[in-house]
């Protein structure tokens, strides 16, 4: 890795992820009636605790509307936090989506989206300002890219202080919504989308992300399986840091050698909540 290469933590937050920036945000800024009456979300994992841990400290109810492959231990995240799961449809499908919206709609739950809500990038932007706080002279910034709440977030903060940082979206090849919609011009929805990053399958770039980074962030990265495995790896065996494949891929991408950027550099690691099989796998292959 490269020797002015700097790793921002996100793995090391109350819930193992960054989303608890952003759901604690959405959270804090509801009326106090409306967030009394308990929150909604539809989420992979990582949201879905998040917004499960935030709600408990606010002593408000949560439901989480998670697909039917949800990694077990983000599942068992959600339940340690109070959450109560409900299973619906694959990763981000609209029989997700739907389920949470009906939950909001019959219960007066208040629906706290995973990325495509400006409380939610909100929050994800304090990553940005810490990075600047601590690492002044920065000059690249990789970020994860699932639905694009947190990279919109880091260059909504950065380029609005420091407009001269390039920042990356990195992503896996099974999944490049970034890729497809710098392409289209706007947001493209892919076909499908496969990859052990489970964080990162959303098969677009939402909406209001999009209009925060068009113009912005001008480059997508893909990383391969295998990458992101090494990644995981290589952060275990140097550093001693437990990261799932979804906070890895930035890593993958300056290991791999397809980013090749001037330094200090930052790579955002978004989370470490992965299955201890897979880990083990990983960190033993």
């Amino acid at each position: 890795m490269p020797a002015s290469l700097h790793l921002k933590c996100e793995q090391l937050q109350p819930i193992g992820a960054f989303k608890v920036r952003g759901a604690f945000t959405a959270i804090a800024r509801l009326a106090p009636v409306a967030r009394g009456r308990g929150v909604v979300t539809s989420s992979s994992g990582n949201h879905g605790q998040a917004v499960a841990w935030v709600a408990r400290r606010f002593g408000i109810r949560s439901v989480v509307v998670m697909p039917e492959s949800a990694p077990a231990v983000k599942v068992g995240g959600v339940r340690r936090y109070g959450g109560e799961v409900v299973f619906a449809g694959a990763t981000r499908s609209p029989e997700q989506q739907a389920r949470a919206e009906r939950f909001a709609t019959d219960e007066g739950l208040a629906f706290i989206p995973p990325f495509d809500h400006p409380d939610v990038i909100a929050g994800q932007g304090t990553t940005g300002l810490e990075i600047l706080d601590q690492l002044p002279l920065v000059r690249t910034v990789l970020v994860p890219v699932g639905g694009g709440g947190l990279l919109s977030g880091i260059t909504t903060a950065i380029t609005a202080l420091r407009p001269g940082v390039d920042i990356i979206g990195v992503e896996p090849e099974g999944a490049p919504k970034l890729a497809a919609a710098l392409a289209a011009g706007k947001p493209a929805t892919l076909p499908a989308t496969a990859s052990l990053a489970d964080g990162l399958l959303t098969r677009a770039i939402g909406q209001l992300p999009w209009s925060l980074i068009a113009g912005k962030v001008r480059r997508a990265v893909g990383v391969s399986e295998e990458e992101i495995a090494v990644a995981v790896k290589t952060l275990f065996d140097r550093q001693g840091l437990r990261v799932e494949p979804s906070g890895a891929v930035t890593v993958a991408a300056l290991l791999s050698g397809k980013v090749r950027a001037e330094g200090p550099i930052v790579a955002v690691l978004t989370g470490g909540n992965v299955d201890q099989d897979l880990f083990e796998r990983l960190v033993t292959g």
